[in-house]
Formats: structure tokens, sequence, C-alpha cells
């Protein structure tokens, strides 16, 4: 008997269809893979189980039982938890009173901070997680508020745990942290409903998976029982070809972009190298390495930064984004949310953004010019939404994040940095996006890629830069690509000697 049954859950959003008659059984103590492109529907089937949203049809039974989570304090009284994509914490805050948020022990009607602290540190104790309770959350890397988060989903005796893309903010150590974790969540008899994009997860982890698209079901079977080919084309409907790039096959252009002794106290040093009109260059390190830092420091966002950049041989002036911007030099950011996109305006606003002098007349935007220029981009990264008003909030991240790459092909950079172009997009548009960077290139645009999977970037560039500890450790042609060089150069390791 299944212990977690969705029965015809149907679920509607203004002007979207996000869940369409949705019926699946999760096993007990199972492991279960929710997959599916941007907006078919897995975040949303998580989030009403954990009592986030409310389904407007259907049924959800545990353990044979009816069940209405209508706010997520229900869900969690009824065992079940979630580990959300997007993080949300009060940043003014520690950690420790993050963790008790809402239970917060007492003692003579006042907070004992004393048992808070203890409290925390115990909640972060079972996954073996050395944060101090008592540093705020704002001084947090993502990928330990990512920690936290679990740690807080953890500490309620929890029966379920959703987990929202649980690794697109960490490393390749704190990914296998987790893993272990998951295994000894598994012991316990604790439902996992693991919703993700990385193949490769799914068939270590998991005991079954049930693809979604378009927000119905498509299919649901045992791990054992399917593989990498058949789940691609149950999610996207049509077959997915990894492809050599084309630019590959054209020689780069004159040098645009020249780094030279490029460092920042605490961040990275003497950082130089060059870049080449129609060339993709790609960046590896381990998360921490100095990629982002480099790439925000030439974008003009380091107030400390030394050393020079030239752009087409004439020297930029150091932390002035405007003067980065007249250069001709984009940055697409890794955090999406925070930094690359304004959720409180709609997908037009978004994608005008950085080309507002262009569209403006007499202190006026020209609305005919903004919404024909946000349309043609919208058609050509495909981004899937009700209409060009809607809220960017209200899109699924990987239509975010093709949003965000539109916001600077619509300026016409002729240099764009890229920093995490596919992070939370599924395998049918990370294929969109990697053929459209790979069509900008063939156009003569210079790209500078920044990615934590190495099988992006190798396939991406023509050339790798690999950084660790803030320093350039390496360069690879990709005549010389091997992934186990490039792993032992992000980690410090030696070659072997034969």
């Amino acid at each position: 008997m299944s212990f977690i049954r969705f029965h015809g859950l149907t679920k509607r959003f203004p002007g979207v269809l996000a869940l369409d008659d949705v019926s699946f059984e999760v096993e007990r103590g199972s492991c279960h893979a929710l997959m599916g492109e941007n907006g078919a529907g897995k975040s949303t089937l998580g989030k009403i189980l954990a009592g986030v949203y409310t389904a407007d049809a259907g049924e959800l039974q545990l353990d044979g039982r009816p069940i209405h989570p209508t706010n997520p304090l229900a869900a969690r009284h009824l065992g079940i938890a979630m580990v959300h994509q997007e993080l949300a914490f009060c940043p003014n805050l520690t950690v420790a009173e993050n963790l008790c948020l809402g239970d917060f022990p007492q003692r003579f009607g006042w907070v004992n901070r004393a048992k808070m602290r203890e409290k925390a540190r115990a909640m972060l104790a079972e996954i073996e997680s050395t944060i101090e309770v008592a540093t705020p959350m704002s001084q947090l890397s993502t990928a330990q508020e990512q920690m936290v988060q679990i740690a807080a989903a953890l500490g309620v005796n929890v029966k379920i745990i959703v987990m929202d893309e649980p690794t697109s903010s960490l490393s390749v150590a704190e990914s296998e942290h987790l893993f272990k974790l998951l295994a000894h969540l598994k012991q316990r008899g604790i439902t996992v409903i693991y919703v993700t994009h990385r193949m490769e997860e799914i068939f270590r982890l998991c005991d079954a998976v049930t693809v979604l698209r378009d927000g119905r079901h498509v299919a649901t079977q045992k791990i054992s029982g399917t593989n990498h080919d058949a789940i691609i084309h149950q999610m996207v409907g049509r077959e997915v070809v990894a492809i050599t790039p084309r630019h590959l096959d054209r020689k780069p252009g004159e040098e645009v972009l020249r780094v030279e002794n490029l460092s920042s106290p605490g961040k990275f040093e003497d950082i130089s190298f060059t870049l080449r009109k129609g060339e993709v260059l790609g960046f590896a390190g381990l998360i921490g390495a100095g990629r982002s830092e480099v790439a925000q420091a030439i974008f003009g966002l380091d107030p400390n930064v030394t050393g020079k950049v030239f752009v087409r041989g004439k020297e930029l002036p150091l932390g002035d984004v405007n003067a980065a911007l007249a250069a001709g030099l984009g940055l697409l950011p890794e955090d999406r949310k925070r930094l690359g996109l304004v959720l409180s305006m709609n997908c037009r606003e978004n994608t005008s953004l950085a080309t507002l002098p262009l569209l403006t007349r007499l202190g006026f935007v020209r609305r005919g010019a903004e919404r024909s220029l946000a349309q043609k981009y919208a058609d050509r990264l495909r981004v899937k939404t009700p209409s060009l008003e809607t809220l960017i909030a209200g899109l699924s991240g990987g239509n975010q994040q093709k949003v965000a790459l539109a916001k600077w092909l619509a300026r016409e950079c002729g240099i764009l940095i890229v920093d995490e172009p596919t992070r939370g997009v599924d395998v049918g548009a990370k294929a969109e996006i990697h053929s459209l960077l790979d069509e900008l290139a063939c156009q003569g645009l210079a790209l500078l890629v920044i990615s934590s999977e190495l099988p992006e970037v190798m396939n991406l560039s023509r050339r790798v830069l690999v950084l660790r500890g803030g320093q350039l450790r390496g360069e690879l042609l990709r005549a010389d690509f091997s992934q186990p060089d490039i792993l032992r150069l992000m980690a410090g390791v030696e070659a072997r000697v034969a």
C-alpha cells in the first residue's frame, strides 16, 4: 500500500494551469524523484504537499487517510517539511534565531537564549554541520544557508521531506555530504520527495521517478526500469542531442578584453588573461575559488580591486559599472533573484532594464518600442509566460533565467560574462541556452562563462582557466581538455607520475 497518494491534483494560477489532474503514488521510506522541464509543475506539487499552496481540485492521502495541509504549519504537524530552492530567512537574525523561529524556548515569558542556542546546535549536529549558531544569516554563503534550511526541516519530527533542487547551491564536497544525509534519512524510514534537474543524482539516490510535462503526469517508474534517454524524452517530448558548438569551427577575431594582474584583498590575486571576439572562455573552480569575484571586479562591482582591464585596447576605469556598460560589457550574475532581476516587476520591464536609455524620449519610456523589444527576445529564447505583463516572480526558475539573459542580449553587449548560465534549469532549457550561447559566439560576441558543472564548461569553451584559492592555477586548450586533469587543478592535487 502506498504511503503518499496524489489523486487528480489540479492547480491554477492567473493565466497558467500549473497542474492538470495529476495522480501517482509514493512508497514509504523511499527517495522519489520529481523531474520535468521548468514550468512542468514539480515545485508546485511539492508546495501543495508542504502546505504552501492549496490544490484547486483533487485529493492528498497519507497512509490511506485524506489530508488537507492548508499552510506550512499544518503540514509540519503532519510531519511534512520542505527545503525550498529559493532560500528564505531573516538575514538580520542569527542562525539560532532563524532555526527556532515560531518555537522559541522560553523562561518566565522571555526567550531563553541559552536553550535556543543549545537547540540550534542540536539541529545542526543532526546533519553534521559545524556552522556557528551565533552567526548572522547575512554572513553565511548560499551553500551554508541551504544546510541551515535542511536542519530546520529535520527539526520537526519529520516523516516526509520535500527537497527542491537541494544541490543547486552546493559544492561537490557539500553535495556528497547531503547524499550521505539522504541515505541516513532513508535508514530512519523518512520519505524523501526529491525535485531536481540533475540526472546523475536521481540514478544515484532515488528508488523511483515521476516525470511531469506541462503540468500533466507522464510516467511513474522504478529507477531500475528506466534510463537517461527515456526520462529525457518523457520530460521534453522530443530528443535532446548534445552537439559540438559551431563557434569552434570559426577562428576567433581580435582581442577585445585583456586583464592584467587583477587583485582584490581576501578574494583573488594576480589574475591575467585575454578574451577574443567570437571566443567562449570558461572559468572552472570550486565554490569559493574566486571565479564570481573576478567577474564582478571586471564589471566594476569591486571598489577595492587593483590591476588593469583593457576593452578593445582602451583601459577601463576600475570600480565603475557605468564605464563597463559604456564599454559594452554585460554581466549575468549567479544569483538571478537578488542580482539579476527585479521580482516586483514584470517580464517586459525586466527585459528592458539594461536598455532603458535607448528606449526613452524626453525622459519617458517609449512603451511600444519596449514591448516590441521584450517580445522579440521572449520569442527568441522561448520564454514560457502568459504575457509580457506577468510578474517575473511568477515564472519558473528556468524562464526567469531566460529573461535575465534577454536583458543583456537586448543591450547588444560585445562582451558578456555569464555566471552559472543554467543553474536550476532543466535539460531542455539547458540545451536551448547552450545553443544560444554558441549562436552568440558565432555572431562575434565574446563570452566568459563561469560554471560549477565541468561538462558544461568543457562543452561550451574553446579554452578553460582553472582558479583555486583566488589564484589562476592553469589554462587548458580544448584539445587538452580532460575532466580528471581539470579536477586535479581545481582541488590542488598533483597529477600522478606514470
